[in-house]
């Protein structure tokens, strides 16, 4: 199995099969790869690699959100890779420490893909995040714990996120991803 560079070179030509409307997005994360390491570390100001989890209970109907704490806004989980070449493990580390839950599972393919401008805070100027997201699954203990990074956490039934008008875009449009590939 190909790991590190090789392994997100793979999956974003999957993901192109899958998603070829995303196309532009695409394109923008092929080039950052091809700066290689600098990506993968906050360090490059312009932007940088992050990862997400579209963290789903066991049943798949609900998915645990953050009230992000720098932010204000209810997204889902996920962070910086900080050098880590393999976002699909990034994005199970951040849902383990931002939601405490036991018995997580990462699945490896690529579900969405989204390159967003973070504002400029304090002694960070702005930039781009080109973030990686990847569902994680819950195991049966649903009873998360709030971390530092958010001022709350809650589980939100996915109908709910897919059929209104979300303030944040790209959780819409993971809601309806979800809907697509997993019916209820």
């Amino acid at each position: 199995m190909a790991t590190g560079l090789d392994a997100l070179r793979a999956a974003l030509v999957g993901y192109r099969r899958r998603w070829p409307a995303e196309a532009t997005t695409i394109d923008h994360f092929e080039a950052l790869l091809l700066e290689g390491s600098p990506g993968f570390g906050r360090e490059r100001l312009a932007g940088h690699f992050t990862a997400s989890a579209w963290l789903v209970s066991q049943c798949g109907r609900r998915v645990l959100m953050t009230h992000h704490r720098k932010l204000g806004r209810w997204l889902q989980l996920g962070g910086h890779a900080d050098g880590d070449r393999d976002l699909a493990q990034v994005a199970l580390r951040e849902a383990q420490e931002e939601s405490g839950l036991p018995g997580l599972v990462v699945d490896r393919e690529l579900f969405d893909l989204d390159r967003h401008w973070i504002p400029e805070r304090s002694d960070v100027p702005g930039h781009w995040h080109y973030d990686a997201r990847y569902v994680v699954t819950a195991g049966p203990d649903e009873r998360y714990s709030v971390s530092e990074e958010s001022i709350d956490l809650a589980w939100v039934d996915i109908d709910t996120l897919s059929a209104v008008a979300n303030p944040d875009e790209s959780v819409r449009r993971m809601a309806l991803k979800w809907k697509a590939i997993r019916p209820a």
